[in-house]
């Protein structure tokens, strides 16, 4: 009897551990359990194709390179002079700010969505991401529930987990932009482009979903909403009351992918390392048209910087402002290399730059001069939450200097693009955006009418002329603003204005009927202050609002 009651015993302890370990380690479980599956292998040289090697005869369209930053702040670049800039100015952005200098800059441009992986899927379909159900960021579901028992637990407003929609998400790879979607990949491959992804994807893993599968020649980065800038770094700032920073930490490492292949260490710097590649990328395609998709990671967290970068901004005292700091400067200097390079080889003149970010800067960085002079953060269609930078450089079309107050929107990318390649836009499908081409060169006066609309969950936005209301369900809120008169939205004119409300709510009805359901359901709800960043102290009066994620 007893050697059937021990090994008995022995294996029901070892159940209960397990459970155990599960119920307190979930992630560092499935963190363990990946590493086992898809082990990371040492850095290796990566081969981009080379195209001809010599220019090819007759009239030539243009390059292009689509150049995305990731969670940067609305006056974290100096382009606008003054005190904008990282703490203060002291973290120029020569390079960055060029673009715009010698081209066209667009003053209120819109990210398509105020997080991140929405903003992407509208930069590369020209869409709504709504209109194709691409309404949340994709959080599995083993995550998501045990994201609230590492946020602060001393805030006025929890973070929601929805237990009753468990089970009802896809398997995390199948979140992602449906396999139909045309991307401007595809539809410039039919103009003889070669097609290169650099960097962030956050579309999808499933193999239909992944870059080589929309459109891309050849692909080089990492699938997630994130990476670590290097395996571990003296120079870092951690977020401890942020339960995604804490995610991350555990989670991720510094692997990327080329093709599809195993992952592999970068062997240097991220951000210097997409930089490099971009680099070689050009040369290997000088003399054939090319189209280069650079989504940067930088300054997304996990907040980490190269001792040089870190070194160099001795004047900012403050740890986690000079770490950040550092990151944009990368950033700076990783774009400066990849214009030279153009410059290099002759190709600059004929090549579309285009560079924006996906988003506001983010309220759990706990920095609150990032998105200057706006209310709001990434998570919130306040000003701050969408406001993004909108540079176009095209010498032989765009004129230098060219300053334009009109709202532009990521849904415009993709018909810029098309029309600067001379392809047709796919037919069969409704284009959300516009060229933006007419309006850089001077063919066309800037717009002023355009209405624009943005939705997550219960939470939504339109523009219309200089008017922008916001609706939330959670908490019951309105905010009407005149942008003509308040550009950063103080003066509240809902009451005021009912009949300006009732008409931007039947513009709101009308649009949500043009969009689909949800791919996926919002697992999550994280209460996010508009006017203070996530550190801050929580107090009764603070205006906030859920954001379904």
């Amino acid at each position: 009897m007893k050697r059937v009651t021990i090994p008995v015993a022995i294996f029901g302890l070892l159940v209960l551990a397990a459970g155990l370990a599960w119920h307190f380690y979930p992630v560092q479980i499935l963190v363990f359990a990946d590493r086992l599956r898809h082990p990371v292998e040492p850095a290796q040289a990566v081969h981009w194709a080379e195209g001809p090697q010599t220019p090819e005869t007759g009239p030539r369209p243009p390059n292009i390179v689509l150049i995305v930053a990731d969670d940067l702040g609305i006056n974290d670049l100096t382009v606008r002079g003054g005190r904008s800039g990282v703490a203060g100015g002291l973290v120029p952005t020569p390079n960055i700010d060029a673009i715009a200098r010698q081209g066209a800059e667009f003053i209120e441009a819109y990210a398509a969505n105020a997080t991140c992986s929405p903003s992407r899927a509208a930069l590369m379909t020209g869409r709504y991401p709504t209109r194709f159900g691409f309404e949340f960021t994709a959080v599995p579901d083993q995550l998501a529930k045990y994201v609230p028992r590492y946020s602060q637990q001393d805030r006025l407003h929890p973070t929601i987990y929805h237990a009753e929609l468990q089970g009802k998400a896809p398997p995390m790879e199948e979140m992602g932009m449906p396999a139909e979607e045309v991307t401007i990949a595809e539809l410039l491959k039919t103009r003889g482009y070669h097609t290169i992804h650099l960097g962030k994807w956050h579309l999808g893993e499933a193999p239909e979903m992944r870059p080589e599968a929309q459109g891309f020649d050849e692909s080089l980065g990492f699938m997630p909403g994130a990476s670590k800038y290097e395996p571990d770094t003296a120079f870092a700032a951690k977020l401890p009351r942020d339960p995604l920073d804490r995610l991350l930490w555990m989670a991720l490492t510094d692997a990327v992918q080329f093709n599809g292949g195993p992952r592999f260490h970068a062997g240097e710097y991220l951000t210097d390392y997409l930089s490099d590649q971009a680099v070689a990328a050009i040369r290997a395609n000088r003399h054939r048209p090319f189209f280069m998709y650079l989504a940067y990671s930088a300054p997304h967290s996990p907040f980490q910087a190269e001792k040089s970068d870190y070194d160099a901004l001795a004047a900012i005292k403050d740890n986690k402002l000079r770490v950040y700091g550092a990151m944009v400067r990368a950033l700076d200097r990783g774009v400066g290399e990849v214009m030279a390079a153009l410059k290099a080889e002759g190709i600059d003149k004929n090549t579309l730059v285009i560079f924006t970010n996906d988003n506001g800067g983010a309220w759990y960085a706990g920095l609150p001069d990032i998105n200057k002079p706006y209310r709001g953060w990434k998570g919130t269609f306040f000003e701050g939450g969408i406001r993004v930078p909108f540079f176009l450089r095209w010498p032989d079309r765009i004129p230098a200097g060219e300053g334009l107050v009109m709202p532009a929107q990521h849904i415009d990318v993709f018909p810029t693009i098309a029309a600067a390649a001379g392809a047709a836009l796919p037919a069969g499908r409704s284009i959300d955006g516009i060229n933006l081409l007419p309006f850089v060169t001077g063919q066309e006066p800037p717009l002023r009418g355009r209405t624009l609309f943005w939705r997550s969950g219960g939470y939504e936005a339109v523009r219309d002329g200089d008017w922008k209301l916001q609706l939330s369900r959670n908490p019951p809120r309105i905010w009407l603003f005149d942008l003509r008169a308040d550009p950063t939205e103080r003066k509240d004119l809902s009451g005021a204005r009912p009949d300006v409300v009732a008409r931007l709510r039947t513009e709101l009805a009308a649009h949500d009927r043009e969009q689909s359901k949800p791919l996926w359901p919002a697992l999550l709800e994280e209460p996010i202050r508009i006017d203070v960043p996530a550190d801050a102290p929580w107090k009764p009066d603070q205006e906030y609002v859920y954001w379904p994620n």
